[in-house]
């Protein structure tokens, strides 16, 4: 496919420019690459600075506490660019740049943030973000468009992805969530769960191959709960088939939902030894009455013993969760069962927050939050708590050699920055430049709470050749 051109009204040849800034979590970002390829098709380039946008996109994040407010009050720095451009350009250059909300907030609130946002051009969803050249088009004519919710059919278009600058390849394999937890507003923002074909994912794996990515990424708001919708096979069946795909030198999958594994899927953790020995299992609390009040769907013990099988199948597996504290209900002995199963688990990181109510999820009828003194007191004793784990847990990796992707330059001069296979973040001294998506063996020299410093022991390997992907 050619990058098309696109001119200005006043005859030259100034490249449009598009800004686009991403909130929340990697199908988020999956989704914000996807809209950066469709405007690159019309010559429509990125930008890091939004005053010299043509098109600015705001890729919100609804899970987070306050995320509305957030999102407004970010639409009100952006409603002043498309002010400052009446005055920074000639009449003849006059065109002023429009202003999308994209995402899960944008499904949340749909035609309200038109009302309440004048200078807003556009509200789309993230079932509909395929569309955004045809919404684009929509508001070129005139129309102020909100497009949201969840169309039956909807094109992933893995050809016209813009993945410049990204070190790993991500692959969308089921949208949408079907479970019930009383905390969540995902399954009203994300809609209902649809998986992709076998063969479609797989196709998309090759294609990241070809582009030159060595570590895949599976996507889905319950990874483990995809099933093909024409044959019926399983996660397992997709595990295997990914990881033995030519080339993919390393497989991830994200966000994984503690009732949905299998023994099947468990096995293959243990027998391809290319899916990276890393897991993000949420679980929330480790008290059976909170999980209950949350409707997850399991216990406690159950979730121990899927830790336990897991680590039977690969005993290196680095384990990373969600934790919630403060859920309505909470009790001291509640809060202590948390602690307990952190003691015990012992994950490599946690993400852990005080419970904020959603819309229109049934948390807020089981009762008053926690009061927030004691949710903050709960919070920081847990992650301290995690902070001496995880500090031991890297001090036993000192002396290790591994094999580390390159994600980035350090903050220090002359350093670099990667990720092992159990995903802990690492910093080494560069050995060679643009090597984003490479791979290169070092060996731990030191441990600190949040991340290993390293010395590398190889030249990297050639990375992937970093242009659009587009054709």
């Amino acid at each position: 496919m050619k990058i098309l051109d696109h001119k200005p009204a006043d005859g030259t040849t100034k490249a449009r420019r598009c800004f686009i800034e991403t909130w929340g979590c990697q199908m988020n970002e999956l989704d914000s690459q996807r809209m950066a390829g469709q405007l690159m098709q019309q010559g429509i380039l990125p930008t890091r600075d939004p005053r010299e946008a043509d098109i600015i996109l705001l890729n919100s994040c609804s899970v987070r506490e306050k995320a509305e407010g957030k999102v407004f009050s970010r639409l009100g720095e952006y409603r002043l660019y498309k002010k400052e451009s009446r005055f920074k350009k000639s009449p003849r250059e006059i065109r002023e740049p429009l202003i999308g909300l994209c995402g899960c907030v944008a499904q949340q609130v749909g035609e309200r943030a038109l009302k309440k946002v004048p200078e807003l051009d556009f509200v789309l969803g993230p079932a509909r973000v395929g569309e955004l050249r045809e919404v684009i088009r929509r508001r070129r004519a005139g129309e102020r468009v909100v497009a949201t919710g969840f169309p039956e059919e909807r094109s992933f278009e893995m050809d016209t992805i813009s993945r410049e600058g990204e070190y790993k390849g991500m692959v969308t394999i089921i949208e949408g969530c079907d479970k019930k937890c009383t905390f969540c507003i995902v399954p009203m923002t994300r809609g209902p769960e649809r998986s992709r074909k076998m063969g479609e994912i797989l196709a998309e794996v090759r294609h990241l191959v070809d582009y030159g990515f060595l570590e895949i990424e599976l996507l889905g708001q319950t990874v483990n709960h995809w099933r093909d919708p024409e044959t019926g096979e399983d996660f397992a069946d997709l595990l295997e088939a990914c990881a033995t795909t030519p080339g993919v030198r390393r497989l991830r999958f994200v966000t994984s939902y503690p009732r949905d594994f299998t023994p099947r899927m468990v096995a293959q953790l243990g027998q391809q030894a290319n899916i990276s020995p890393y897991l993000h299992l949420p679980v929330q609390s480790g008290s059976d009455a909170v999980l209950q009040r949350m409707g997850r769907g399991y216990s406690a013990a159950s979730y121990y013993e899927l830790v336990h099988q897991l680590r039977a199948a690969r005993p290196d597996l680095a384990l990373s969760t969600d934790l919630i504290v403060g859920f309505p209900g909470e009790t001291e002995e509640d809060f202590a069962a948390t602690l307990e199963m952190v003691e015990q688990v012992r994950f490599s990181s946690i993400y852990a927050f005080k419970y904020s109510p959603r819309p229109g999820t049934a948390a807020p009828r089981l009762g008053e939050p926690i009061d927030r003194p004691v949710a903050d007191r709960r919070l920081q004793s847990l992650l301290a708590l995690q902070e001496g784990i995880q500090r031991q847990l890297n001090e036993e990796l000192v002396g290790e050699e591994m094999e580390v992707l390159i994600t980035g330059w350090g903050k220090e001069p002359g350093t670099q920055s990667g990720r092992t296979p159990c995903h802990r973040a690492v910093h080494f001294p560069a050995s060679q430049t643009e090597q984003l998506g490479g791979m290169t063996r070092v060996r731990i020299e030191k441990a600190l709470a949040h991340s290993l410093l390293a010395q590398p022991l190889a030249p990297a390997t050639a990375p992937p050749s970093l242009l659009p992907v587009l054709s």
